[in-house]
C-alpha cells in the first residue's frame, strides 16, 4: 500500500513526517533517512492495530506530487 507521507523539518532541526490519510500517524528523526525509516514502522504498527480492532484501512493512494522551480 501506498500512503502520501508529508515531511518537514522543524525549527529544532528535526524531520517530522505526518500521513494525512491515518489520523495521528506522526513520527520524527534527526534525518530525513532516519524520520522516513521511523514513519514507515509507524504506518505498519498503524494498520495493525486498525486489523487488530477490525477498523476499515483507509485506501492506498494513486497520486502523483510534482515540483516546479519558478
Amino acid at each position: 500500500m501506498k500512503y502520501q507521507v508529508i515531511i518537514e523539518q522543524d525549527e529544532d532541526g528535526m524531520f517530522v513526517a505526518e500521513v494525512p490519510a491515518l489520523p495521528g500517524c506522526i513520527s520524527q528523526g534527526k534525518t530525513r533517512t532516519e524520520v522516513l525509516r521511523n514513519i514507515q514502522e509507524a504506518i505498519k504498527v498503524y494498520i495493525e492495530s486498525l486489523k487488530a480492532h477490525n477498523e476499515p484501512i483507509p485506501p492506498s493512494i494513486d497520486e502523483e506530487t510534482v515540483e516546479v522551480a519558478v
